[in-house]
């Protein structure tokens, strides 16, 4: 009777608190819809990881598994780089180079929260860490974490996908505050140009060398990304295409998810350290957001023709979710203004950005260790 009321009695507050926020996740899932192929996962695999006893995580347990196969080898995160590629269009943004700049200035939020993090007493690894979550993909996150500051993986991990799935309640706010009505009403033209094929094939190609010899830390990510664009428009891969986004994406996904979920072990999660990282991990989000406004607002100083502010918000890598969410924002404030051209080009400069910036970081903070 004792074997079989134990994990009754092991429950303490930690394990209902997580049941909690475990429930919270699949609500906003179900509910909302809010990355529900991530936030469902990662809200299950919180509840077997906080069951008293839980054989899924012990040692040889098979969330264990995964996450020594899968998280600590980077494994799970660079194969969804690869079906990430393969539903990128660079398209957009080879007919727009331009946009690459607001990939960039969407960065400015992770070397601004590290700041930051550094003042509240984290070490420059945990800063750097915690900073990477404003650039809002997930995988990088993962990997700079498991590089830099294993320990917070959870906190880190959960933050920056939770952030990711709220793009359509973070940004808007942040957005309007730096705008004005004017600003949001601005026009862009858009003119149709054909991207020569030779191009979409050379590009990720061109891309993968260049970011390697400047970020050689940055190789796994973008190569692996830039191999999954290689397939899409190389024209004959098309069933390993079609499998790279769908039956990786979602085979992945699922494992990635509720391995995640699994770290999330109250005993460890609660605790004034995750606390701050969850709520610097918002500031990362908000100042990588506003960087990109603010950079548009600058440009349209010296411009004749000038830029909606709006799109500088959509150089994060929340890919298609924050160029979906400034487009809706568009249209709200003129239903016949369409800027989704715009925004997806600096969406997808956005990913390409994060991924770099990830790679710097990892090749700069050992050095000041």
């Amino acid at each position: 009777m004792q074997e079989l009321l134990k994990g009754i009695l092991g429950l303490g507050w930690q394990n209902f608190a997580m049941f909690i926020i475990a429930g919270i996740l699949i609500y906003l899932a179900i509910a909302k819809e809010y990355e529900p192929t991530l936030l469902l996962p990662i809200g299950f695999g919180a509840i077997l990881a906080n069951i008293p006893f839980s054989d899924a995580i012990k040692p040889e347990g098979v969330l264990t598994a995964l996450y020594n196969a899968g998280i600590k080898t980077e494994l799970f995160p660079v194969l969804i780089f690869i079906a990430v590629g393969a539903m990128i269009d660079f398209g957009p943004l080879l007919k727009n180079p331009f946009m690459l700049f607001f990939g960039a200035a969407a960065q400015f939020g992770i070397f601004a929260t590290m700041l930051v993090a550094t003042l509240f007493g984290f070490s420059l690894p945990e800063a750097a860490t915690i900073g990477i979550i404003g650039a809002a993909d997930g995988p990088t996150s993962i990997i700079v974490a498991q590089k830099l500051a294993p320990t917070l993986i959870a906190p880190i991990t959960v933050a920056a996908y939770s952030y990711m799935s709220l793009v359509p309640i973070i940004q808007p706010p942040v957005i309007k505050l730096l705008t004005t009505k004017k600003e949001r009403l601005i026009r862009m033209e858009y003119t149709e140009e054909k991207v020569p094929k030779v191009v979409k094939i050379l590009f990720p190609i061109i891309v993968t060398i260049l970011a390697g010899l400047i970020a050689p830390s940055s190789v796994a990510l973008v190569g692996f990304l830039m191999f999954g664009n290689l397939i899409r428009e190389c024209g004959v891969l098309d069933r390993l295409s079609k499998s790279a986004q769908n039956e990786l994406a979602n085979l992945v996904t699922i494992l990635l998810g509720i391995t995640i979920g699994s770290t999330m072990v109250g005993e460890k999660f609660f605790d004034l350290k995750t606390l701050a990282i969850i709520g610097l991990g918002l500031v990362a989000f908000i100042f990588d957001t506003a960087g990109g406004v603010i950079f548009a607002k600058i440009l349209n100083l010296f411009l004749k023709k000038k830029i909606n502010p709006m799109i500088g918000a959509a150089g994060i890598s929340a890919f298609p979710m924050s160029a979906r969410v400034i487009q809706q924002m568009a249209t709200k404030e003129d239903p016949t203004n369409f800027i989704i051209a715009q925004s997806i080009s600096a969406n997808v400069s956005g990913q390409l950005g994060s991924i770099v910036a990830g790679g710097m970081i990892l090749a700069l903070v050992p050095l000041f260790m």
